[in-house]
């Protein structure tokens, strides 16, 4: 016994399959059929039309031809005529009928002389009304009869009208009132038409028939696809989704029962599927939860430690500054008054020389660690900065020309792209220009060898921002540093002389601004900087409440 779903495909089969191919068959039956039959029809009128084409052609070449014979009565020279054109193949019969209806001649013997009806369906056109019509158009002068022997002939007549040369002339004078003065009818074979018609009529029923074979496959497969298949997948999809499988789906390939079964399927897979899911996710989402929460924790206990660090560095750092600057500065002003002793005295040259250099190197080391503090100090104060509109473009060509000479001695090419019109921003315009001299001589310390220095401004009207792009062909910045090169202190350089505060204090100043400073490197291709700032005041308020770095200044401020 089938089960329910046998059953249901039973019924479906049966019911669209037979709808489908009785449509199908039915409207290329019908469509093809009514083709055939108004093609055939066309064909008919147009054979007929050309073979009354031909009768009229036939009917006037016979009066050209006999017209100089009519005008001197010469009968036997136009029955020859006559005879001749009549013998054609397909001309049945050529007659001429008088004004009184008499046939003066006939291809036919027996017909002379004998009269014909005026009542005729050959006569009544003309003679239906009290005064015979002159003229006749030319399908109204054609009439098809049938032959006892089944031959349809198609006859035509045609009017021999009473011209000036007949009623001027002297042998058979004719009045000037009487328009017509016979009828010539010829009779021509429709059987060439007909047997073409039937040849027609015979290759259309086959042509018809292949078509119609052709079709009701193509109906087939189109069933095949339309219903069987789908009817295939669904029960497959059932299958799998027993098995399990709910990310199962069907396509949904028409919009009849079968469209609306595979939508309703593909809904209770998705439902399905998406509960699972649901399940799924809930039993992982503790886990992920206090995965997240944790590194939540350790981030934030790494920003308080730093926050710490920066304010305990900031701490050391103002009072190793202020401790030391002191002895420093007693240490250079000594140092240089020694210089100017030992060059007025008289010593030894080479002990002199040797005293004076070790003197300067006092000197120099005394005015490098006084930078040092000086660094020191701009990194411990964090001054608030004094903003101002101030013109972008106009601090990056400042900027530039404090190290265009190191550009050139480095044979750098100098590449800028400034925005047009020039980016105005709200801010301290002094620390800006510290921060671009420090991205401009990093670039330059990278490409001691040469290279390409790019820098790019430009303007986002919707974010109300303005950012500046420097950009290096150095040797780049490994992975593992990168992260590291905003700590104080941390250089790459192998100077001995670099302090590791310049990009430190960079960060700070562009944070303070409400802005943000970006890197992206790749080794071996160089190095880019992106500094972010605002273009109104509205930064200054973020600045002091949310920027990143509030709460650590506060915190150095607080320490110092």
């Amino acid at each position: 016994m089938a089960g329910p779903s046998e059953a249901l495909q039973s019924s479906m089969r049966r019911g669209l399959a037979l709808k489908l191919a009785v449509c199908l068959v039915g409207s290329t039956a019908g469509f093809f059929g009514l083709a055939g039959y108004f093609n055939l029809e066309y064909e008919k009128r147009s054979f007929e039309s050309f073979t009354l084409v031909s009768a009229d052609r036939v009917s006037d070449i016979i009066l050209r031809s006999t017209r100089h014979e009519m005008l001197k009565n010469d009968r036997e020279t136009m029955r020859a005529h006559m005879r001749d054109i009549g013998s054609e193949p397909g001309i049945r019969r050529v007659r001429i009928f008088n004004k009184d209806g008499i046939i003066s001649f006939s291809t036919d013997p027996a017909e002379t002389g004998t009269a014909v009806d005026k009542n005729a369906e050959a006569c009544y056109k003309c003679h239906a009304r009290e005064a015979p019509l002159v003229r006749l158009n030319r399908p109204d002068r054609a009439r098809v009869f049938s032959m006892p022997s089944g031959e349809r002939v198609l006859a035509v007549i045609r009017p021999i009208e009473n011209q000036p040369d007949c009623y001027t002339a002297a042998c058979h004078v004719h009045p000037p009132e009487k328009r017509v003065l016979g009828v010539v009818d010829v009779h021509i074979s429709l059987q060439p038409v007909d047997e073409q018609l039937a040849e027609n009529r015979r290759r259309a029923i086959g042509v018809l028939m292949l078509a119609a074979v052709l079709f009701s496959a193509l109906g087939i497969v189109f069933v095949w696809k339309v219903v069987h298949k789908p009817i295939q997948e669904l029960t497959r999809g059932t299958q799998r989704v027993a098995a399990g499988d709910l990310n199962v789906r069907l396509p949904v390939r028409s919009d009849d029962e079968l469209g609306e079964l595979a939508e309703s399927f593909n809904r209770m897979t998705a439902d399905l599927s998406r509960a699972h899911e649901e399940l799924t996710h809930w039993a992982r989402t503790l886990e992920e939860r206090v995965r997240r929460k944790s590194e939540e924790l350790e981030r934030l206990h790494a920003s308080m430690v730093a926050t710490e660090k920066m304010a305990s560095l900031g701490k050391l750092a103002a009072t190793v500054a202020h401790e030391v600057n002191n002895p420093l500065f007693g240490m250079l002003t000594y140092a240089r008054l020694t210089i100017k002793t030992i060059q007025g005295l008289d010593l030894d040259p080479a002990v002199k020389s040797q005293i004076l250099e070790n003197l300067k190197v006092v000197e120099r080391e005394s005015r490098r660690c006084g930078d040092i503090m000086k660094n020191l100090l701009a990194f411990a104060r964090q001054t608030t900065p004094k903003r101002a509109p101030s013109d972008l473009n106009n601090l990056v060509e400042r900027s530039l020309k404090l190290v265009r000479h190191q550009l050139e001695l480095q044979e750098i090419e100098l590449r800028t792209e400034l925005a047009s019109p020039a980016p105005e921003v709200f801010c301290d315009a002094g620390q800006i220009q510290q921060v671009l001299v420090v991205l401009l001589v990093n670039a330059a310390e990278a490409m001691p060898k040469g290279g390409k220095l790019t820098v790019r401004t430009s303007y986002d009207g919707e974010a109300r921002t303005a950012s500046v792009y420097v950009q290096d062909t150095g040797k780049g910045i490994p992975p593992d540093i990168l992260p590291q090169i905003w700590e104080p202190f941390f250089t790459t350089k192998e100077d001995q002389h670099r302090t590791g505060l310049g990009l430190a204090i960079a960060k700070n100043i562009v944070e303070r601004h409400a802005g943000k400073i970006e890197v992206q490197s790749e080794v071996g291709r160089g190095t880019e900087f992106t500094v972010t700032l605002p273009v109104d005041a509205a930064g200054e308020t973020e600045a002091k409440s949310g920027a990143p770095g509030a709460a650590l200044e506060t915190g150095r401020r607080n320490a110092i």
